[in-house]
């Protein structure tokens, strides 16, 4: 159960300044267990492979499966009486208000793209997280949640970009603690989120404009490159989109969920709008919700909204549009695949967009039958919607397994039906369904009987993925 906050602790005297977010003081810097060498990020030590940098790296020389890019944060999962109000100066006084009683260290979790590196790490693949943790408590916690994990840790601050630092000492200081997320539950079980890079007018790292040589290996050395609209918080726009251009330069596939931060950039300062449309065409998958396709793109139609991505891509080759319990579509330019949800028992729906993502780079970087990818992807989404919270309670292997031996789809044939049967285009449209192979007017029946007896040999190998035995 999360850590209850009570009413005399929400009432307790409040303060403003930068000093107020939780203090604590730092320990003696820490060693994680190396991988071949390690290179010194602000007194800790970071675990990085051996590598060597050159341009041009061939697709089957690339041994780390998944890079993530920035976000990296500890969740903090709380009961309170009520969400946080609306205003800005109100969410931030709740906040203050959380951070003076600090919780057990039972109720923290890893958050933000940890949730995509466990998932994807628990599917089998080799994954890294380029990104940030302080040198104290919260910093040492999520470096031994990855590690536990099977995932590789690269900091994105070195002394090679981060000369004008602040010192450790000054009031400025609590940017380069590890970034903490206040994940709130009010009693009708709904979420509310709050982190310090919400009332921030800048990145915390607003100065850092090149990338690290570490960075720069760790991104070469990777099948897939994944972004998402919260490492604007982080970093500044033209460090994404040097991140973004030397993937391309060296190969690496990029994809990009902008999230909940898709329209707050599409309509921010020039330098955003400007990232954010070069990670749109420059992406080779692009995964939104469909209120966010809708957003993006102007139109309210989820597939035709996502061919209106890939005709204004550059590199795009997939565009996946999330909808929710419904299932997911997948659309490049010449197929649209389709897949129902599972019928699951939801506990809590955090995570589950990232898991879903760790699965779709899994189809793709094994170069799966879309619609396969697409089944996975659902079945790992409701997998982690089966536990409570993200971070070490994403999809564990053995219950996406247990979710595709069921064969229970939850099928909606007139929501389905309804958008696919607008949709009469050139493209061959694939849909998984509970009956056997087919067709109907237009479309491809796929049975999902067949899909499910390709999946599961692959995921029943006799073998240990991350922590977690198969």
């Amino acid at each position: 159960m999360p850590f209850s906050v009570t009413p005399e602790t929400l009432a307790s005297p409040i303060s403003h300044g930068p000093s107020s977010f939780l203090s604590i003081s730092k320990p003696p810097c820490f060693t994680l267990r190396p991988i071949n060498r390690a290179f010194a990020c602000k007194s800790l030590e970071i675990a990085v492979p051996s590598l060597s940098l050159h341009s041009n790296v061939p697709p089957n020389s690339k041994h780390v499966d998944v890079a993530t890019l920035s976000n990296l944060c500890v969740d903090i999962v709380l009961n309170v009486p009520q969400l946080p109000p609306p205003s800005p100066v109100q969410r931030k006084a709740f906040m203050d208000s959380l951070a003076q009683s600090p919780p057990d260290k039972k109720y923290w979790e890893a958050g933000g793209n940890c949730n995509m590196a466990i998932a994807a790490a628990r599917l089998g693949l080799n994954c890294i997280s380029i990104g940030h943790v302080g040198n104290e408590i919260y910093g040492k916690f999520l470096s031994d949640v990855l590690h536990d994990e099977g995932i590789g840790l690269v900091g994105i601050l070195t002394n090679e970009n981060s000369n004008n630092i602040i010192d450790s000492s000054s009031s400025g200081s609590a940017s380069y603690d590890t970034l903490l997320c206040w994940v709130l539950v009010d009693p009708l079980q709904r979420h509310g989120f709050c982190s310090r890079a919400d009332f921030s007018k800048e990145p915390a790292f607003h100065w850092m404009s090149k990338l690290s040589s570490e960075v720069k290996i760790a991104i070469e050395n990777s099948k897939v490159l994944f972004c998402n609209g919260y490492g604007f918080d982080e970093l500044s726009p033209g460090a994404i989109l040097s991140a973004m251009e030397y993937a391309v330069e060296v190969g690496t596939s990029i994809f990009f969920d902008p999230g909940p931060r898709g329209k707050e950039l599409s309509t921010g300062s020039p330098d955003e709008q400007r990232a954010l449309n070069q990670l749109l065409r420059m992406s080779d998958v692009l995964l939104l919700t469909s209120d966010e396709a809708e957003s993006l793109a102007g139109i309210e139609d989820p597939i035709l909204a996502g061919q209106e991505f890939l005709k204004r891509g550059i590199r795009t080759k997939w565009v996946i549009v999330k909808m929710g319990s419904k299932g997911s579509i997948l659309i490049t330019a010449s197929n649209i695949a389709c897949a129902p949800g599972f019928k699951v028992n939801v506990i809590d729906t955090v995570g589950c967009g990232d898991s879903f993502v760790a699965a779709i780079a899994y189809g793709f970087i094994h170069n799966m039958p879309l619609v396969n990818t697409l089944a996975i992807a659902n079945a790992v989404g409701a997998a982690t919607a089966m536990g409570c919270g993200a971070g070490r309670n994403v999809a564990k292997l053995e219950k996406v397994v247990e979710i595709l031996r069921s064969s229970n789809l939850s099928e909606d044939d007139e929501f389905w039906f309804d958008i696919l049967e607008k949709n009469v285009v050139s493209q061959e449209i694939t849909y998984l369904s509970n009956v056997m192979n087919g067709n109907r007017n237009h479309l491809n029946l796929v049975s999902f009987d067949n899909v499910a007896s390709e999946l599961l040999p692959r995921l029943e190998l006799p073998s240990t993925v991350g922590n977690v035995s198969t």
